[in-house]
């Protein structure tokens, strides 16, 4: 089951630090989910995640206080615009940016309306 949990993490971790360049991809959420897998499954991948300098922070942050840097919400409003600026030059259907931006208004208002570190 260890083996189940560190691949989990790993897979994880890879597609979160892809979501640092992609803005489809959320980078915090998957790297916490990495952190959750390594606690279960390794104490060194987990700790190496914990002291890392780009991740651990986020980790750290979020566990202590549900807070998330003013960096990353700036980074995730740029993302959501980005994707939602792109789907309206895609020209997609009006209830396909109708449930675009209910969603992505929902994951902003999270974001903004948490903790900051």
């Amino acid at each position: 089951m260890r083996v189940l949990w560190a691949t989990a993490g790993v897979i994880s971790l890879m597609v979160g630090a892809i979501g640092i360049f992609l803005p489809l991809l959320p980078t915090v959420p998957l790297v916490l989910l990495a952190a959750f897998c390594f606690a279960r499954s390794s104490e060194r991948l987990h700790d190496w995640l914990l002291a890392h300098p780009t991740f651990g922070p986020m980790i750290v942050d979020w566990r202590r206080s549900g807070a998330i840097h003013r960096r990353a919400k700036w980074a995730a409003t740029g993302s959501v615009a980005v994707v939602f600026g792109l789907s309206v030059a895609l020209a997609l259907p009006p209830h396909v940016l109708l449930i675009q931006a209910i969603t992505l208004g929902c994951v902003m208002l999270f974001i903004w309306t948490r903790p900051e570190a």
